[in-house]
């Protein structure tokens, strides 16, 4: 998929203005084409279609207003599905909340959102028990097991428009990996320009089936998956969290063609296969990998495409971006960890130290303008100002260098170490441990100490794998030089990780800084 200027400018002005509008088209070409399968149940875009209208009536009825906020807490699934497409059928701010999110996590949006109602789906057990710490009753709504809470009458709706550019569609928590969350509002636009330029660039049709693990409360299981799947006629295979033995199984049964996951999941994939000796996967239809939402380790890469014998693309983006930045193309596979070359409508620049140009190595802030931009944090105007430019750039926050046009994220100019006057990047000794056959996946995170700054390195092994720190140490001595070997390994099985699978380096930079057994080199268990 190529697009030129011109191209790209048609697209724009032939999205449609709302979310839920994306299954219109198929309902009247295909009617009878499945769109969503959850288990045995499943929707036909027909179907869809008459769900989203009955689904938007309840609503209304539930007294749900333009411009009101609905929550949504659950697991990826079709009563999940059905509230997002309804609330956007009717001007409402969908807030979608992953029900593994602790209680003290979803208090706090709540009381930030300030949702009219919120609406549990409760085949999870998660959100079953949400919905009665809320006092939320059962309601049927003709599309799975949902409880509701009371009308909150002090919620205020905010100012409804017609335009999809500058109406919000979905409020999405960021994880807050190394800090509180901030409530990222993203309109109908930006949302269907990724669903449309982003998948359109893996060539989704509608013989394509796809699989949805990835939590749809995340932008990019939102986004690429959920919305790119029905954007292109596509089915979708919705799963409530990640089993590896569930995907090889769905791989072979439902004859998959599209898989997309986080580096986490192709990592515990690796894991579980070495676990149970399988050296082969059946995937009888499989013609696309892919990988985002956090950096993808070399050895991860390698191990998965020597497994599917095929490529495993990559991605870049943020939740501010809706989410894609980048990403590898179809007929230009890397043997590195390129996230590829920017979207269509995405232009980037690279910034120094106080805002002069990148240093000698080529690495600076990468700072984007892109038609998948957020409208701003919700009720954060201070921090609206600090991340978006008067002049319509986002700084990302991540260090990056091109080469040519193909774009490398180095890390987190927040995870930069400097360590005796060099700087380190964590992702680069993050790969070579991952590179050691018993570690499933790393993190390392800086700690200060007088007069300089200490590497702390966190590895959670393979299971059923014994490996020690002495290991760990000789492996990394013989591949870093030594301002760049960790002063500390800690084996932790498992890492803190997000509901996507995003380790949170927040909390273990916490760890290093405070935990004394980590003075040294030490191994800890969790």
């Amino acid at each position: 998929m190529t697009l030129t200027a011109a191209d790209l400018d048609a697209l724009l002005a032939s999205l449609p203005p709302r979310l839920s509008h994306i299954v219109r088209p198929w309902a009247t070409r295909r009617p009878d084409k499945v769109a969503l399968v959850e288990g045995e149940r499943s929707w036909t875009y027909g179907a869809l279609a008459g769900v989203i209208r009955d689904t938007a009536r309840g609503l209304r009825q539930l007294g749900v207003r333009p411009g009101d906020r609905v929550m949504a807490v659950g697991e990826n699934g079709l009563v999940v599905a059905a509230l997002i497409l309804a609330a956007a059928e009717i001007d409402a701010w969908a807030v979608i909340i992953n029900a593994r999110l602790s209680p003290r996590e979803v208090d706090e949006i709540i009381a930030h959102a300030q949702p009219r109602r919120i609406l549990f789906a409760v085949s999870s057990p998660e959100a079953q028990a949400h919905a009665a710490r809320r006092g939320a009753e059962p309601i049927d709504l003709g599309i799975g097991s949902l409880a509701v809470t009371p009308l909150d009458e002090a919620s205020r709706p905010e100012l409804a428009v017609a335009d999809g550019a500058k109406q919000c569609a979905v409020l999405l928590y960021t994880s807050g990996t190394t800090g509180q969350p901030k409530a990222v509002m993203l309109s109908h636009r930006s949302l269907l320009y990724i669903a449309a330029v982003s998948a359109g660039l893996r060539r989704l049709s509608p013989e394509d089936r796809c699989y949805g693990v990835l939590p749809i409360a995340h932008v990019f299981g939102l986004a690429s998956v959920f919305l790119g799947s029905l954007y292109h006629g596509s089915t979708l295979y919705l799963a409530p969290r990640f089993d590896p033995a569930a995907v090889l199984r769905s791989l072979d049964h439902d004859r998959l063609t599209v898989f997309q996951g986080v580096p986490a999941m192709y990592a515990r994939l690796l894991a579980y296969l070495k676990e149970k000796n399988l050296t082969q996967v059946a995937r009888p239809a499989l013609r696309f990998l892919s990988s985002g939402g956090a950096a993808l380790d070399l050895a991860v890469k390698h191990g998965i495409e020597r497994l599917f014998g095929q490529p495993l693309y990559n991605g870049y983006g943020l939740t501010e971006c809706a989410p894609t930045i980048s990403q590898t193309l179809l007929d230009q596979p890397r043997g590195d960890t390129s996230v590829g070359v920017l979207l269509p409508g995405v232009v980037g620049k690279l910034v120094g130290p106080e805002g002069g140009a990148p240093g000698v190595d080529g690495v600076g802030e990468l700072s984007v303008k892109s038609v998948g931009l957020m409208l701003g944090y919700y009720k954060a105007p201070e921090a609206t100002a600090a991340t978006l430019t008067a002049d319509g750039w986002f700084r990302t926050g991540d260090l990056a260098r091109f080469e040519g046009d193909h774009l490398f994220i180095v890390g987190r100019c927040k995870e930069l170490i400097i360590r005796s006057g060099f700087n380190v990047y964590p992702a680069e000794i993050e790969a070579v441990l991952n590179a050691h056959p018993d570690v499933t996946q790393s993190a390392v995170v800086g700690r200060t100490v007088p007069g300089n700054e200490e590497i702390v390195a966190f590895v959670q092994p393979v299971p059923g794998r014994s490996v020690s720190v002495n290991d760990l140490k000789a492996f990394a001595e013989e591949r870093l030089a030594p301002y760049k070997r960790p002063q500390a390994i800690v084996l932790l099985d498992p890492l803190p990780a997000s509901a996507t699978g995003k380790i949170l380096k927040g909390r273990l930079a916490e760890m290093a800084a405070q935990s004394a057994s980590v003075s040294g080199v030490s191994a800890r268990s969790a």
